[in-house]
């Protein structure tokens, strides 16, 4: 069996030779020797390395794998769940079940990290209540380096040893140790394999221990006074914040920071309620909890939300962090979330693009122009490439569907507003929809709800029971055990992807990106990316971007709209044929799509724009020893 790092290295594309000419012809060193280092809670890299939960994994993964393509010296540091987030089932009424299975570190080929000597190198994160112990495991990504922090150590007591069980399990008390350990025990990590870097990347607040970690080794080694070892920091680190729910943000009792900061804060000859300001809107109420996204933003000077809606969304939401400012001059701008091409293509449409964009088109995958020979794709093509990879997603789910009506996909978190079951508020409406006698649908649903999210799984649950209804026996079909498996076979697969969240709740959202490459069309709220990606010819929407403040008024009105642009947009275009037996007017706006989508939301465009708005700056505001 392969190694995880070759299952990974076969999703790579272009070599950094090639590529590195894509960012303005700005030279690989223009970051100099020290590479950036890239912190995040999950990594979605492959289906058989289960650390991540879902959209920011997926997004932390294609970063990376991009990084590669693009030669950006860069190095990521993550933490090993040996359980994973978990896997899932439906049971006989379609609830949510979760599994736990053991992951066999080992049998995946992960490296053990080891020091000089050739023992397991060790770090340690001393806390209010104990000492933190942890040992790592290299991931290859292509050129890039991912370590995963893992506190299965002898020393720890089976409660510490939990820290780097499960994504996301346990209470308020087991998260701010896990985010220290990401945080502090990542740079730590760094600093011990020799790795000096240029800048920070924190993906998300969940790694913002990292920036007081960091003002503490320019304390330690630079012997700088507190305020300037922040600002420093301040200087060299970029901040991405992903979700403009308040509940999304992780926000921690006084009392818990104090007692398990209390070493760190120790460490930095820093006041405590100067080091708890630091994570709070408003410093000095002591009654307001203690939140990472804050912390985040104040140890930044680079901070970003992941689509240009986002933005506008997180400048309104942490405008009380710069109060003499207007909310328009809130130093929160946006760099859009894309998705890595060579990962989610099928086979089909590489060796169609490989007949028409060029032999060298995947290291040119980010410039328009690439895409400008899409048009000279023929319908047939197009069609029998649409075909294949449609019936390669039927013999995945059993055989059974019909593979001559229109597929819609819908997979993701199922957060509650997403709105899962939006397209199911009418049945009626809906069984005139799915089964009209000349255009009938097919609708997948995939994805996962929290654990803990009671709401999410009434939604699944309330999927499943529909499509156990008759007259939505073929029609509509719950899948269970989502992961990036699954979603390659259905963004491939499908003819329509399906995105309804209650704007403005999407922040970015990147499966329905990955359609677009694959001869598929998007549906969606005018919500994340597709807010600024619809351009009227290239896809669907869903009302308009007016927003009731009655969310139930908000939802009936999507909902119409739904229906209305399936029954009277969608299918009439998708089953119109022309005496060839081709969908030319759907292929025509397939291609529209690729042409518009595929280079503006790919994850080389996105980690460019990071390179030239973030990396360069952060890089060469202040030289860093750490």
């Amino acid at each position: 069996m392969s190694t995880i790092h070759e299952r990974i290295g076969a999703m790579l594309g272009t070599s950094a030779e090639q590529s590195w000419r894509w960012v303005d012809n700005t030279p690989a060193h223009a970051l100099g020797a020290r590479p950036v280092a890239y912190f995040s809670m999950e990594f979605g890299l492959h289906a058989d390395l289960a650390i991540y939960s879902g959209g920011l994994g997926v997004l932390a993964g294609d970063h990376l794998k991009s990084a590669s393509d693009l030669g950006l010296p860069l190095v990521a540091v993550g933490l090993c769940y040996r359980e994973g987030y978990f896997s899932q089932t439906l049971d006989e009424t379609g609830r949510q079940q979760q599994s736990y299975p053991f992951m066999d570190i080992e049998g995946l080929g992960l490296e053990a990290v080891l020091d000089e000597e050739g023992n397991r190198l060790r770090v340690s994160v001393e806390t209010g209540t104990d000492t933190i112990h942890a040992i790592a495991w290299r991931v290859k990504v292509g050129q890039i380096s991912l370590y995963l922090l893992d506190a299965q150590v002898e020393d720890n007591t089976p409660d510490t040893r939990r820290l780097t069980a499960r994504l996301y399990g346990g209470d308020h008390y087991m998260r701010i140790r896990q985010e220290l350990l990401l945080g502090v025990g990542g740079m730590r990590l760094l600093r011990a394999l020799g790795v000096r870097v240029s800048a920070i990347h924190l993906n998300e607040g969940h790694s913002a221990f990292a920036g007081l970690e960091r003002v503490r080794m320019f304390r330690e080694i630079e012997r700088l006074g507190l305020d300037d070892a922040i600002e420093k920091v301040c200087r060299s680190t970029v901040f991405t914040t992903h979700t403009p729910v308040p509940a999304g943000h992780d926000r921690f009792d006084i009392d818990l920071v104090r007692a398990q900061l209390e070493p760190l804060q120790r460490s930095l000859e820093m006041d405590m309620d100067r080091l708890l300001g630091l994570g709070r809107v408003h410093p000095e109420d002591p009654g307001e909890t203690f939140c990472m996204t804050v912390l985040a933003a104040r140890l930044s000077q680079r901070i970003n939300g992941v689509s240009a809606l986002h933005g506008v969304v997180s400048r309104r939401m942490w405008t009380g962090l710069w109060p003499d400012r207007p909310t328009h001059e809130v130093p929160i701008g946006h760099i859009t979330n894309g998705v890595h091409i060579p990962t989610w293509m099928g086979a089909e449409y590489r060796s169609l693009f490989d007949r028409h964009l060029g032999s060298d088109w995947m290291s040119r995958r980010a410039l328009p122009e690439t895409w400008a020979n899409v048009d000279q794709i023929s319908d047939a093509e197009l069609q029998a490439a649409k075909t294949a990879q449609k019936a390669r997603l039927v013999e995945k789910l059993g055989g059974d569907l019909d593979p001559d009506s229109l597929f819609i996909g819908f997979a993701r978190r199922f957060a509650t507003y997403k709105r899962a079951t939006l397209l199911t508020s009418n049945l009626d409406r809906l069984d005139q929809i799915l089964n009209h006698s000349d255009r009938p649908i097919t609708v997948l649903f995939a994805g996962k709800a929290h654990p803990r999210d009671e709401g999410g799984k009434d939604l699944i649950q309330r999927l499943y029971q529909v499509s156990q209804e008759p007259r939505f026996k073929n029609r509509i079909r719950v899948l269970e055990g989502y992961d990036i498996h699954l979603a390659q076979y259905l963004v491939q697969g499908v003819d329509l992807w399906l995105n309804n969240p209650r704007r403005p709740m999407e922040a970015s959202g990147t499966s329905g990106q990955k359609v677009a490459f694959n001869g598929g069309l998007n549906c969606s709220v005018l919500d994340g990316w597709w807010a600024e990606g619809w351009d009227g010819q290239n896809g669907f929407a869903i009302g308009t971007s007016r927003v009731h403040r009655d969310t139930a008024v908000q939802d009936s009105r999507d909902a119409q709209d739904l229906y209305r642009v399936l029954s009277e947009q969608v299918a009439p275009l998708f089953f119109q044929l022309n005496a060839d037996g081709h969908r030319a007017e759907w292929l025509r706006a397939v291609r529209r799509a690729m042409r518009t989508l595929s280079w503006r939301f790919c994850s080389d465009r996105m980690v460019q724009d990071y390179i030239l708005h973030r990396y360069i700056p952060a890089a060469g505001m202040s030289p860093c020893t750490v």
